[in-house]
């Protein structure tokens, strides 16, 4: 499929917005899936130093 302009590219032959949202779900999607596990692990490492610190005081 060749487009005259980038207008038409963009427009995707009158189904750009299904398309272009389509593209933005599935980016936001595979972004959540490469943070959050990341963010997990980040509290994961604080909590477990918070409770290492809290038997080291006892």
């Amino acid at each position: 499929m060749s487009f005259q302009s980038f207008g038409d590219f963009l427009a995707m032959g009158h189904h750009g917005p299904y398309v272009w949202s389509a593209y933005a779900i599935s980016l936001a999607v595979l972004a959540i899936n490469v943070v959050s596990p990341m963010l997990a692990r980040r509290r994961y490492l604080q909590e477990e130093a918070r409770r290492l610190r809290r038997e080291a005081n006892k």
